[in-house]
């Protein structure tokens, strides 16, 4: 490998003559000296791209060599050679940060490997990649045109998000374009899907059905309340699942993993909907119905989620639940950190429910704010910056002191959200409600095959304001603007990251069960 430059300190270098000479057959540039400090200094003033260092040389040791260099060079991958085996030496180098260590005596292609590992190792990983999403391209491709049931959509969603994951690791920026044409193609496929299912999913629940945000409580959170240790259910606001898998290690550090599942959520796929109805058990129009108390219509300038903890009192009469139970609402740092010394009081219930609303600022911010924007200018920089958040959060000292005694954590959301960059033109009068993903109106003027129409709020349980009143929502990537203003609006909000509408991230949302270790 041509301008590959290696360091390599060894007491005994005379006698590595052979590994070296091998090395350089090789195409790499290796530069021989006898001791620790010669090390120290080329280090200095020279670069390299990978240095081997010997353990075991007279004035300073390898790992005092290694130290100082790692003070000047913190980013160059350093290989610890030594003849001994004892424990305290390896600790000692791995807490030092080698990249590598092998014990003596080397033969050539050890070295070889150990240099592929460290400066091919990325791109090597790349094209593998590259190539193991190239042969998943086809399958997923004809997947995509088979009449899917939802499980099956599940397993197709978490495919994309493994291949998106992994491609945003690869320094291979070829198949990006690829990936965001298939997301599209699978979106289209999947607003497909919704129009054809959706209602029927509402009215019956059989086997077929998948758990909604109306049934998830009765489907999958009940059942785990029937053990000794307490649950704690955390609600993420607005958590895709691809955010998921990239905490994944995080919260594994701490918690083992029991299930990983989706569930389905209602539209529109926004708080004031999907999560009053996950905590009430009910679709919006039962709980207006029912419960009209705890209900705010949409052009009522009361806050829409004021009431969750009674709506989820009632959930838990119904079901049959006796026990105590907690509901906290995380909305600031302040609050966040009262949770942390909240915990341990905590543990006398059986049941905690913690919605912390981060995630869901941070769309909001990054929506308005041109810095945020260029933080987060992408979906992998928008995972970051969540990923980021959590190891700097109250809620990660919250997550220790629950991980600390013996608990289940259910992790889960109300609904995802998705980047949107495709406008479609919508009239509407003053009252039409003013998301970008949907519309709730009587006077609506669009063009029908832009936007999913339901005529009838009753079919789908949703509040009916008027006679004439429906709702329309965006699918895909697309999002709705009015023709006055037109562009200073699809410059506001294109390339932002909207909900309420349909599309698969918004719309299979993580359901994740775990236990302290």
């Amino acid at each position: 490998m041509q301008n590959t430059h290696i360091l390599w300190a060894d007491d005994e270098i005379d006698l590595l003559k052979p590994h070296i000479l091998f090395l350089k057959s090789k195409g790499y540039e290796v530069t021989p000296v006898t001791n620790g400090l010669d090390a120290v200094e080329a280090s200095k003033n020279n670069h390299f791209d990978i240095i081997f260092l010997d353990e075991n040389m007279p004035g300073i040791s390898g790992l005092e060599a290694l130290t100082q260099i790692k003070n000047t060079k913190p980013d160059v991958p350093i290989i610890m050679i030594t003849k001994s085996e004892e424990e305290h030496i390896m600790e000692e180098a791995i807490g030092s940060k080698i990249a590598d260590y092998l014990i003596k005596p080397v033969n050539p292609n050890q070295i070889l490997l150990s240099i592929k590992k460290q400066l091919d190792n990325k791109r090597l990983v790349s094209e593998k990649t590259a190539q193991g999403y190239q042969q998943e391209f086809r399958q997923i491709g004809m997947e995509l045109n088979d009449d899917l049931d939802y499980t099956s959509w599940e397993t197709l969603y978490k495919k994309l998000v493994y291949w998106e994951l992994e491609l945003s690791k690869s320094q291979d920026t070829g198949m990006d374009e690829i990936m965001l044409m298939q997301k599209s193609e699978a979106n289209r496929a999947w607003t497909r899907f919704v129009k054809q299912n959706y209602i029927n999913f509402l009215r019956k629940s059989d086997d077929k059905t998948p758990a909604m945000s109306h049934t998830v409580m009765k489907k999958k959170v009940y059942p785990e309340l029937n053990v000794n240790e307490p649950v704690f259910l955390l609600l993420l606001d607005n958590f895709r699942y691809d955010q998921w898998k990239m905490l994944q290690n995080q919260f594994s550090e701490l918690f083992n993993l029991v299930s990983d599942e989706t569930y389905l959520t209602i539209l529109p796929t926004t708080t004031h909907y999907a999560r009053n109805a996950f905590f009430a058990g009910m679709m919006p129009s039962e709980i207006n119905k029912i419960y009209p108390d705890l209900w705010v219509d949409e052009e009522e300038d009361e806050g829409k989620n004021m009431h969750e903890q009674e709506l989820l009192a009632t959930q838990l009469q119904r079901l049959g639940y006796k026990d105590k139970f907690s509901y906290t609402k995380i909305t600031n740092l302040d609050a966040g950190k009262r949770l942390v010394d909240d915990i341990p009081n905590m543990f006398s219930n059986k049941f905690n429910v913690i919605v912390y609303n981060f995630v869901d600022m941070l769309s909001h911010v990054r929506t308005e704010m041109n810095v945020m924007k260029e933080l987060a200018e992408d979906e992998a920089a928008y995972r970051s910056i969540t990923a980021s958040w959590l190891e700097h959060s109250p809620l990660m000292d919250a997550l220790k002191r629950i991980a600390s005694k013996k608990a289940k954590l259910i992790i889960t959301t109300d609904h995802g959200s998705i980047r949107v960059s495709n406008p479609v033109k919508i009239v509407g009068d003053r009252h039409t409600s003013t998301n970008l993903r949907y519309k709730q109106g009587k006077n609506l003027n669009y063009n029908e095959s832009d936007l999913f129409t339901i005529k009838d709020p009753s079919e789908a349980f949703l509040p009916k304001l008027n006679v004439s009143s429906r709702f329309v929502f965006a699918a895909e990537d697309h999002f709705m603007v009015y023709p006055n203003n037109y562009n200073y609006h699809v410059n506001m909000y294109n390339n932002s990251f909207q909900h309420g509408g349909i599309s698969l991230e918004e719309m299979i949302v993580p359901f994740i069960v775990m236990e302290s270790k």
